[in-house]
């Protein structure tokens, strides 16, 4: 089994040249400590649960996503600026690449998210979202709103029912001026791309972007079905165990590879 790449602010080159860029901005980070037999199953074939001091972590995050263009071309003018959330936990493959494994990702744009799924197989909802940004003499407060246009099956893995009707969120966050930088938020957001299941095999897609530029961040209201929807009942009615946020990132995936590939090229 490869060594562990190293957890670091700042990207890695990509393996390849890169074939997709996008804007991140206002995103908040919530996170959950979780035991790692808590979220094993979820996770792809040839991936393992990645922890830090002792837990695995479940994610919720919101952002405002804009300026996707498919490399070389101009950003795309029908696809415009659109509120993602994505729940997500933390993998490593047995090439010692850190990464995301999404339990779900609401979007409010349909084409984005039929261009997701078959793209890369992710796990997109189709949802109506909203976004609202407010400057106080505290910070800056972020309100994400969403709900899901119908009721799906279960997320990919889970044997559980879908629910009566389509999970809602909640989200208000307040982003403060304080930076964070400590190990605990360079695991939780520098994660240098994603591992999903697509095909019959698992994948590996990276990507790259400036250090984030990460503050703290206080949590002022929670409404929030959507954890529960991943697999994750319950989770939402305690405190997060990490609030962060960032005004955001411009970010480039190169083309996804199959897990095992370095291990291939070193061979």
């Amino acid at each position: 089994m490869a060594a562990l790449d190293p957890i670091t602010p700042t990207a890695p080159p990509l393996p390849g040249r890169a074939v997709l860029e996008q804007r991140w901005s206002d995103a908040v980070f919530l996170h959950w400590r979780v035991p790692a037999s808590s979220v094993a199953s979820y996770l792809p074939a040839g991936t393992r649960p990645d922890e830090f001091d002792g837990s695995s972590w479940v994610g919720l995050i919101p952002f405002v996503l804009s300026r996707t263009r498919p490399l070389p071309l101009p950003p795309v003018p029908w696809l415009g600026t659109f509120v993602e959330i994505n729940v997500r936990l933390y993998s490593v493959d047995d090439d010692g690449r850190r990464g995301v494994v999404f339990r779900s990702l609401d979007a409010e744009h349909l084409l984005a998210v039929l261009a997701a799924r078959a793209a890369f197989g992710l796990p997109y909802e189709w949802s109506a979202m909203r976004a609202t940004r407010r400057h106080d003499d505290r910070g800056v407060e972020l309100d994400y709103r969403s709900a899901r246009h119908r009721a799906l099956p279960a997320a990919r893995g889970d044997a559980r029912r879908a629910p009566a009707r389509p999970a809602r969120t909640l989200i208000r966050a307040r982003m403060t001026t304080g930076i964070a930088e400590d190990e605990l938020a360079s695991f939780l957001t520098a994660r240098w791309g994603f591992h999903e299941r697509r095909r019959g095999r698992t994948i590996w897609a990276r990507n790259s972007h400036a250090p984030w530029p990460l503050r703290r961040a206080e949590l002022l209201e929670l409404d929030d079905e959507l954890l529960a929807a991943a697999g994750f009942p319950g989770l939402a009615g305690r405190a997060p165990d990490s609030v962060l946020a960032s005004p955001g990132v411009l970010a480039r995936f190169s083309a996804a590879e199959p897990v095992g590939s370095r291990r291939r090229r070193n061979a």
